[in-house]
């Protein structure tokens, strides 16, 4: 038995000898190439013929009993043990279920098409990458400071609640009835881990399988992922003017949502005007249908002050309010709020609850204190002017030298310039993206629409925002040579 044991079992000097010979003995027990009662090799033996220690072998035989695989028979040696198969029997049926499983169906997963241009989201850190801050002007210093504040609070260690820390939410409701003119008050107020999940509780909350959703067109990707991930139907509503055109909402069919961005259009930079938003906010009235107003970069606006949020314009309206600190803050902090009716908080919360639990409360109580120090109004007093410099900069360097070739649709607002051109817009972001700079297709944000008979428009999107001066030129000239060599 022993010289059968030994000659079939191979040992390699440069791997651990203990796992080795763990799983090999073990292996063939389970495949009953021993057979319960079989006798094993003393351990002196084993050793010797393998060439190994002995305390090696006492060690993986002193494992292999106390599972159940070995068992000493005083006075005679070790053997198999004899009931072995009650053993092997469960380890047997895992490793045929574990076979199995790769004939077993595939779950069906309607997973949207991400960007095209994205190889890894370190990319995203790029400068030109659209929706990216300036995170070199972060006041790091009075942030650390709210943080060490936070950081000894014993309360912030445990749990605190789904909907939000209570005094974050009453710090975005204070700042968006004062700044965005919304009709909130604290425990309308959701927190959410960013806009992205914001999102995806609407739809998680309002939407069945045959509903459908209205979407701008071109229009924000984030939202196409949310609100149409189950297979909803999304209809795309065409822009006139860069901003939603209401002519074609009335040839629309019914829907149960229309995603918009009235305060900056997403990509193009159109606003809606009051009249425009008060039209839009009848029109859902009229038709049953929820609006989902998306306060993209309202905090962003160079020469006027932005109008009035829509969700504040009437007493009661069908708005789903929702935006982020991302923006204003830093990408990495994952806070975006929503703002819902009254009687519509606890249907969020319980989903929140299922898909995500709590939002990191220590992160909440720093950016609570950050905001009621005044600390947040300062900073984005700062770089509303820092982004007007650059936008201007920006802006007037590709008139320059892009003349004729890419023309800038020039919205003063925002973190990001589109240029529109007839131009193969992804090979152009993939270049720039081996040369070091972030952009998007202006074409990826079309959705097609055989309807109106909107083609995709090509170009780019560039978020100036998060870019230096010289490299503002160095991209404007990278961009130029890659045209002039087509």
């Amino acid at each position: 038995m022993s010289q059968a044991i030994t000659t079939d079992l191979t040992i390699d000097n440069s791997q651990p000898l203990q796992g080795q010979l763990y799983q090999q003995l073990a292996q063939r027990i389970i495949d009953q190439r021993f057979q319960p009662g079989s006798r094993m090799p003393s351990s002196r033996q084993l050793a010797a013929d393998l060439d190994i220690s002995r305390n090696t072998v006492l060690a993986v035989y002193d494992q292999l009993k106390a599972e159940g695989f070995l068992q000493t028979q005083s006075g005679r040696g070790v053997y198999v043990h004899r009931d072995i198969i009650s053993v092997i029997r469960p380890l047997q049926k895992s490793r045929n279920t574990a076979q199995q499983q790769t004939s077993l169906p595939k779950p069906k997963i309607n997973s949207p098409r991400i960007d095209p241009v994205r190889t890894s989201d370190l990319d995203n850190n790029l400068p030109f990458t659209p929706g990216l801050p300036d995170l070199a002007e972060f006041p790091l210093r009075q942030w650390n400071r709210v943080v060490h504040h936070q950081e000894n609070r014993r309360i912030l260690m445990g749990y605190n609640g789904v909907q939000g820390y209570f005094p974050l939410r009453e710090a975005i409701a204070e700042y968006l009835r004062s700044s965005r003119g919304v009709r909130c008050h604290a425990e309308q107020v959701i927190v959410t881990n960013g806009a992205q999940q914001a999102l995806a509780l609407i739809a998680d909350i309002f939407l069945q399988a045959d509903d459908s959703v209205l979407i701008e067109n071109p229009g924000y990707r984030g939202s196409r992922y949310a609100l149409g991930r189950y297979g909803n139907e999304l209809t795309p509503v065409p822009l006139k003017n860069h901003v939603l055109d209401f002519s074609s909402l009335t040839t629309s069919a019914p829907a149960k949502l229309l995603y918009c961005t009235p305060t900056h259009q997403y990509p193009m930079g159109g606003i809606l005007d009051l009249s425009q938003r008060l039209t839009l906010l009848n029109w859902a009235i009229s038709n049953n249908t929820w609006v989902v107003e998306d306060d993209y970069d309202s905090e962003f606006h160079f020469y006027n002050k932005p109008i009035a949020a829509m969700q504040g314009l009437l007493e009661n309206p069908p708005v789903l309010y929702l935006g982020s600190f991302s923006k204003t803050m830093m990408p990495s902090l994952r806070i975006g709020y929503l703002v819902v009716p009254e009687y519509l908080v606890d249907d969020f919360v319980a989903m929140k609850r299922i898909t995500s639990g709590e939002t990191p409360l220590f992160v909440q109580a720093a950016l609570a204190e950050f905001i009621h120090d005044g600390q947040f109004a300062r900073h984005l007093r700062r770089m509303r002017q820092l982004y007007r410099e650059k936008w201007e900069r920006f802006q007037s360097l590709v008139v320059t030298t892009l003349q004729g070739v890419l023309t800038p649709v020039a919205e003063s607002a925002g973190m990001h310039l589109v240029l529109q051109g007839e131009v193969d817009d992804l090979a152009l972001c993939r270049w720039l993206r081996s040369q070091g700079f972030g952009s998007a297709p202006l074409s990826a944000h079309f959705l097609e629409d055989p309807e109106h008979q909107q083609p995709p428009e090509s170009g780019l999107v560039l978020g100036f925002s998060s870019a230096t001066f010289p490299q503002m030129r160095q991209c404007v000239e990278l961009i130029r040579k890659w045209l002039d060599e087509r």
